[in-house]
């Protein structure tokens, strides 16, 4: 495959995850837990994209594009019921930022998420979840101040002003959060443990 020809896959298969996720979003159904379809359609796109990499290694901004190296990072934020995966594409990210050849705000999205389901606390404030009132906030920091120092330095913005948009853009989208917290939390940790982030 040449480098057109990988970009384009990349491409497509981002589309059809945001595709789904939009379907899922206006049919109200993206804040029930992890929908059945949804999950097959990121574990179908990481398959395609671990037999990409074991071809041509990390989809690089060199390999690819930017466009399409973008792409592959989404696919991989998306596997998350995946965890060897997604703890070894962090392995690769991080040696392709230190080269250069990809964003370091990926690398801080990704190793948050992963630190989340793992049950740790992240470093960039990245991610995101429904508190107790019902509103987006931030899942759990190591240290806030220094984690809006860290978001800085690669050119995010502030974890407040994050947190704005977010909101926002929950409630323009009609996002709600889910009914019950309490049962919500228990099928997460059974979710976890089931796909292999908690023992």
């Amino acid at each position: 495959m040449n480098k057109n020809s990988i970009a384009k896959k990349l491409l497509a298969l981002k589309q059809a995850d945001l595709d789904l996720r939009n379907q899922l979003l206006q049919g109200g159904q993206l804040s029930e837990g992890y929908n059945k379809e949804m999950e097959a359609l990121h574990r179908s796109n990481a398959q395609q994209l671990a037999q990409l990499i074991d071809t041509i290694g990390y989809p690089t901004v060199e390999r690819v594009g930017e466009e399409a190296s973008a792409a592959a990072w989404l696919l991989i934020q998306h596997a998350i019921s995946l965890p060897d995966f997604m703890r070894r594409c962090r392995t690769l990210l991080e040696e392709a930022v230190r080269a250069g050849q990809a964003d370091p705000v990926h690398l801080a999205y990704l190793s948050d998420r992963i630190a989340v389901f793992e049950g740790k606390v992240q470093r960039y404030g990245t991610q995101f979840d429904w508190d107790a009132e019902g509103r987006l906030s931030p899942q759990l920091l190591d240290d806030r101040a220094m984690v809006d120092a860290r978001r800085k330095a690669i050119g995010l913005n502030t974890l407040e002003e994050q947190t704005e948009l977010l909101r926002q853009r929950a409630d323009g989208e009609k996002q709600v959060p889910p009914g019950d917290a309490r049962d919500r939390k228990r099928a997460y940790d059974i979710w976890r443990k089931a796909v292999g982030w908690i023992d």
